[in-house]
């Protein structure tokens, strides 16, 4: 099969196409054919060996954990999926080798779900780690009716997408920070834009002068400090970026898990018209490099993902 694969840790330069083995094919695994593949910030931290003490890596590594595409083969034990059946998946195993940087991808039963039927592919491909990672997020810290919610980096991949589920799940209020060339993007996703960067806490308290129920945040270091003196109660800061920090602040980190029923949540709520996927930029599987610097620059509007 076809794949970007890398032998060592290092820049985004060594990311090249190859021909590899057909990853194995486990009892409880199904063998899916990726159309895309949603690309994060968190694989070109693996690339640079910045997981290396959290989870086993084994080379050549094929980077990648979001996915969309067609169950080509199913394990004895798979029960859940059949031969074309078109899925999503955050195809998060145990350990880090065979990943959706390719032609295909072995993935656990339990990190998949049915494809969003009115999504295309890019879309599909670029929802599994954001969307789950915002859900949880939020899910995390009781999100519901009449909430005011507070997401740092509302234009990005996983803020984009909070900003819709906040509303999905009953918040009266959403703030989202983000760079004025991005302020009418937010808007359009159903939140109060507000600029980052020093002055923040004032700005938000001019639009919610009884301060914020829920912070999501996804830098850590100073949007958290504001988050804090901002919230109502701590216990609903929820961070993804800086665990010791928010539990000093007496909030939660939260590292995101693969779920098959939170999956299912999301593709019902694109389905339903009330959760958009905004695809930024495509490339071809052979330019994942390129793709990579992208997203390790920063400030992408939306999702950037690999068609295959």
């Amino acid at each position: 099969m076809k794949a970007i694969a890398i032998d060592a840790y290092g820049s985004a330069d060594q990311l090249a196409l190859r021909d590899l083995p057909e990853p194995p094919v486990g009892p409880d695994t199904v063998l899916v054919r990726v159309r895309a593949a949603g690309v994060n910030p968190v694989d070109w931290k693996v690339r640079e060996g910045h997981l290396a003490g959290a989870m086993p890596m084994h080379f050549p590594l094929v980077p990648g954990w979001d996915a969309a595409g067609v169950v080509a083969a199913v394990g004895p034990a798979v029960a859940g999926f059949a031969v074309g059946d078109e899925v999503v998946g955050y195809v998060r195993r145990d350990d880090v080798q065979y990943g959706t940087y390719a032609e295909l991808v072995p993935a656990p039963e339990r990190t998949l779900a049915d494809k969003p039927v009115r999504a295309s592919w890019a879309e599909a491909g670029g929802l599994p780690l954001a969307g789950l990672t915002a859900y949880q997020a939020l899910q995390l810290a009781r999100t519901g009716a009449g909430d005011t919610v507070l997401v740092h980096g509302a234009s990005g991949g996983v803020g984009h997408l909070a900003v819709q589920l906040a509303r999905a799940l009953g918040a009266d209020k959403v703030i989202g920070t983000a760079g004025e060339a991005n302020h009418d993007f937010v808007r359009s996703l159903g939140a109060e834009p507000v600029a980052y960067g020093d002055g923040l806490l004032d700005r938000v308290r001019a639009v919610a002068p009884d301060g914020v129920d829920v912070a999501l945040d996804l830098f850590g270091g100073e949007a958290l400090d504001v988050s804090a003196e901002l919230l109502n109660r701590p216990a609903r800061l929820i961070s993804t970026a800086d665990p010791e920090h928010v539990t000093r602040l007496g909030g939660s980190y939260l590292f995101v898990k693969p779920s098959t029923s939170d999956l299912s949540v999301l593709a019902g709520l694109v389905d339903a018209g009330r959760l958009a996927v905004h695809v930024a930029r495509t490339f071809p599987l052979a330019e994942a490099a390129e793709a990579q610097r992208l997203v390790e620059a920063g400030h992408v509007r939306g999702k950037v993902v690999l068609e295959v």
